[in-house]
């Protein structure tokens, strides 16, 4: 069960982007998946259902940040503690450039719609099969390949050729 709960902390963190929302989250599946356990159908992999209402929890986090943006930018409010944080102290060329890297991979990804995001990361962060992304996400194995094909060429035009 440790690897379970690794392997789906580091699949919220990919999610959402952010460790202490994905500890959040992470919180909030088991719980969900305890309230719900009346309701499990051992004929599934537990894992499955497990990862399912993992990623409907992280489509709820991600809308409910969307509300937040538009309400945030009609009242005016903006998050200012980003901006008065110092800057970090100078690192090694090549690890800046790795940052940035990831940076821009990470911003990619977090900018892609649900339904692209989440069977990308389970099959190339998570190494699962189109089979299973399909059983948790409800969807055909046909509908994952299209998406996760999407979801590349979304990635490959917004980061372009990345150096190293």
């Amino acid at each position: 069960m440790a690897s379970t709960m690794g392997d789906l902390h580091r699949f919220i963190r990919r999610y959402v982007g952010e460790e202490s929302e994905a500890h959040d989250l992470l919180q909030e599946t088991y719980t969900a998946a305890w309230l719900a356990i009346g309701r499990y159908d051992p004929s599934r992999p537990f894992e499955a259902w497990l990862r399912t209402i993992a990623v409907n929890k992280c489509r709820d986090w991600a809308r409910k940040r969307t509300v937040r943006r538009i309400i945030s930018g009609m009242t005016g409010l903006e998050d200012r503690e980003v901006a008065d944080l110092p800057e970090p102290a100078p690192l090694a060329e090549a690890r800046i450039d790795d940052r940035r890297r990831l940076a821009l991979v990470d911003g990619a990804i977090g900018r892609l719609p649900d339904g692209l995001k989440a069977p990308l990361l389970l099959s190339v962060m998570e190494g699962r099969s189109q089979g299973d992304i399909a059983a948790i996400l409800g969807v055909s194995v046909k509908t994952v390949e299209t998406r996760i094909a999407r979801a590349r060429r979304k990635l490959a035009a917004a980061v372009g050729d990345l150096p190293g």
